[in-house]
């Protein structure tokens, strides 16, 4: 009996296929470039998508001081922190993070839809976020992506 036989093709560290993406945060909404960032860090938009492998893109985000929120999410969300000292629990709005350093603002919303493991601290390395227009990462060229017209 000839049949054909379909094998299941898992991804591994030495077969994964990583580009440099460079993408412009301006006048994005911040959830929406959030989400549609991490999908691309974890690589699950290629068809060679392993779950418990780094095949994602490394993504270089510029103008990130000028990524807009929602609503009035600017002063009314929160961030919390903890220094570790009995009385150390310190807040943050977005308005205040935006003008201490704006990169701060995108690296917290990507890394919090990445996997909470090994994997996603190591994902979470692929991330370069930069305040300005400027990214020491040209001699990667990385391709320009524009977010809106991923579906």
């Amino acid at each position: 009996m000839d049949t054909l036989s379909y094998k299941t093709v898992s991804a591994n560290k030495a077969t994964v296929s990583k580009e440099w993406v460079l993408v412009d945060a301006e006048n994005m909404v911040l959830g929406r470039l959030s989400s549609q960032v991490a999908m691309l860090i974890r690589g699950k938009k290629k068809p060679s998508f392993t779950p418990h492998v780094d095949c994602g893109d490394n993504v270089i985000v510029i103008n990130a001081e000028k990524v807009v929120l929602s609503g009035s999410k600017t002063d009314s969300k929160v961030y919390t922190r903890y220094t570790g000292y009995p009385g150390g629990q310190r807040f943050e709005t977005p308005r205040e993070l935006l003008g201490k350093r704006p990169e701060a603002i995108i690296e917290k919303a990507v890394k919090g839809m990445l996997p909470k493991n090994r994997l996603g601290r190591q994902l979470f390395g692929n991330l370069h976020v930069y305040a300005g227009n400027e990214h020491p990462h040209t001699a990667q060229n990385p391709k320009t992506i524009n977010l809106n017209d991923l579906r």
